[in-house]
């Protein structure tokens, strides 16, 4: 690392911690009446039972997501919560605990295979009310060790395949769902709900899913933890597909311990997930949480990544800077290069959206109105005024209009991605710097919604891990001007287990996280906040 830039780091690190202060109880006023949100309590009391936590976190969803803010971040509640609850006190009360997550309340992303009385819709109303035949894999594994699935998030529609002018975070089934640091910004997407829902406490977890940057860009910008695992760490049967060569189910939380637990519940091998039939076993990821994990640990800096923005660069400066007190050694700049497969990258996940949807249709939603890719178009233009008011389809059209797996075109472009992200990215400087992890800025901060534009380009570090197929921790690093930012950390295939550890020890020494205060729009204060 070089002499200057750490010093000034160090510089920085008194004013941060300054800046970030303690985590705060959200206050909210409406005029002078504090607001009816201050008499919810947070979360559950530690000894509280599942039906209790179920009736608070019900409460806060009506306070919070349907009335008040209106975060929208629900699309849909269990109506079996309570007694699903009920049912996992009672075994508790005769000793028999199912698992970890006895009695944990989560949410999960609504393009997930429920197979109850939710519907599993990715926020289209093609799908709307219909209910998928079984649950997929996860959630069966999520359900034996005792969680509770408490409703379905809202997410950008078809997880945001669908046109380069969406706005992030907004369905036809669930509208838009708000940033609650912010509520006039994006939440980013496509994993809005689940992590907005978990910024503002309206579960104790949440499953998002990511193609490239899905759980973790909407994780750092609402302030939270996510984990984007190798693809094969968890199973993907269930979940309306993008790419099977890069979707992957993975945790959302407000501490690394929690997204250990729930990563801990849902990986293991699925005979009807090759991918995860070849991966090692899982490792013991609680057990894995040091405190002291940096020291000692080689963290590459991946300066192409940096965002161009003072601000948020010189809150991860800091955040660097806190690394090395903890006892890690700075590589930086490395070896890293900006992605240059992006086209090859769009070429792939077009290609196998257009083959893999018909799959999850015919197994999961026999009985819904629509079969293939072309159903979907069709049904968008005989439905415009409700699905497309903002935006259209042309990445469905042009999804529609290629060839299949076998085509020369697809195969070129995923060798291209093997390679960029692989073998000349991520395994090429892992190697030659010998490194435990690579960091960066996650993204930018939260943009305003514009239904007009649609998302700012507010390009992040997600691309690398997400096409290489690679782990990718972010965890809450801060603040600018009100708004939350995120700190990544990049790893080998199947070092999830390290990443959690890196993670923890640096939010531990941080504790950089705040509660949201659910502003009409964002204060500017003339230093970070």
């Amino acid at each position: 690392m070089q002499r200057r830039r750490f010093f000034a780091s160090l510089s920085l690190l008194a004013a941060a911690a300054s800046a970030q202060g303690a985590p705060t109880r959200s206050r909210r006023r409406t005029g002078n009446r504090t607001s009816t949100l201050d008499a919810l309590p947070l979360s559950p009391a530690p000894d509280a039972s599942a039906a209790d936590a179920v009736r608070l976190y019900l409460e806060r969803i009506a306070a919070i997501d349907q009335r008040g803010p209106r975060l929208s971040s629900i699309i849909e509640t269990n109506p079996d919560a309570e007694a699903i609850a009920r049912t996992l006190d009672a075994e508790r009360r005769a000793g028999k605990i199912r698992g970890p997550l006895h009695g944990k309340v989560i949410v999960v992303k609504d393009n997930i295979a429920t197979g109850d009385r939710m519907a599993t819709t990715a926020g289209s109303l093609a799908l709307d009310g219909v209910r998928a035949t079984r649950d997929a894999f996860l959630i069966a594994r999520l359900r034996e060790a005792g969680a509770i699935v408490l409703g379905k998030a809202n997410l950008s529609e078809w997880a945001n395949i669908r046109s380069t002018r969406s706005a992030s975070g907004w369905s036809a089934r669930g509208g838009l769902t708000r940033n609650p640091y912010a509520l006039d910004r994006s939440t980013s997407g496509s994993s809005s709900g689940s992590a907005a829902a978990v910024a503002a406490n309206l579960a104790a977890m949440a499953v998002g899913t990511e193609t490239d940057g899905s759980i973790v860009s909407p994780s750092s910008i609402n302030g939270v933890v996510g984990l984007k695992p190798t693809v094969g760490r968890v199973s993907r049967d269930g979940i309306i597909p993008i790419s099977h060569t890069q979707d992957t189910p993975g945790p959302i939380t407000r501490t690394v311990a929690d997204a250990a637990l729930l990563l801990a519940a849902m990986a293991g091998p699925d005979p009807r997930d090759p991918a995860t039939l070849q991966a090692p076993a899982p490792a013991d990821y609680v057990a894995a949480l040091d405190k002291n994990a940096l020291r000692g640990a080689r963290i590459g800096v991946a300066r192409e990544f940096f965002t161009g923005h003072d601000e948020i660069d010189q809150q991860i400066e800091s955040a660097i800077a806190q690394m090395v007190l903890l006892g890690a050694e700075i590589v930086d700049p490395i070896d890293l290069p900006a992605v240059n497969y992006g086209d090859a990258e769009g070429a792939v996940l077009l290609h196998e959206f257009k083959h893999d949807l018909p799959l999850w249709l015919e197994t999961f939603a026999p009985h819904a109105p629509v079969r293939t890719l072309a159903d979907v178009i069709a049904f968008n233009e005989a439905h415009r005024d409700r699905e497309m008011p903002y935006f259209g389809q042309e990445l469905f059209t042009k999804a529609q209009a290629l060839g299949d797996l076998d085509s020369k075109a697809y195969r070129d472009a995923l060798a291209a991605c093997v390679k960029g992200a692989r073998e000349d990215g991520l395994d090429h400087a892992l190697r030659k710097h010998q490194l435990d992890a690579i960091v960066a800025p996650t993204g930018g901060t939260s943009w305003l919604t514009d239904f007009v534009n649609g998302d700012s380009n507010n390009a992040g570090f997600s691309t690398p891990a997400a096409v290489a197929g690679y782990p990718h921790l972010t965890v809450p690093a801060g603040f600018v001007r009100g708004l939350p930012i995120g700190l990544s950390f990049v790893g080998a295939a199947w070092s999830e287990a390290r990443l959690l550890a890196l993670g923890y020890a640096f939010e531990q020494a941080t504790q950089w996280r705040r509660e949201p205060r659910f502003l009409a729009q964002t204060s500017m204060p003339l230093a970070a906040t």
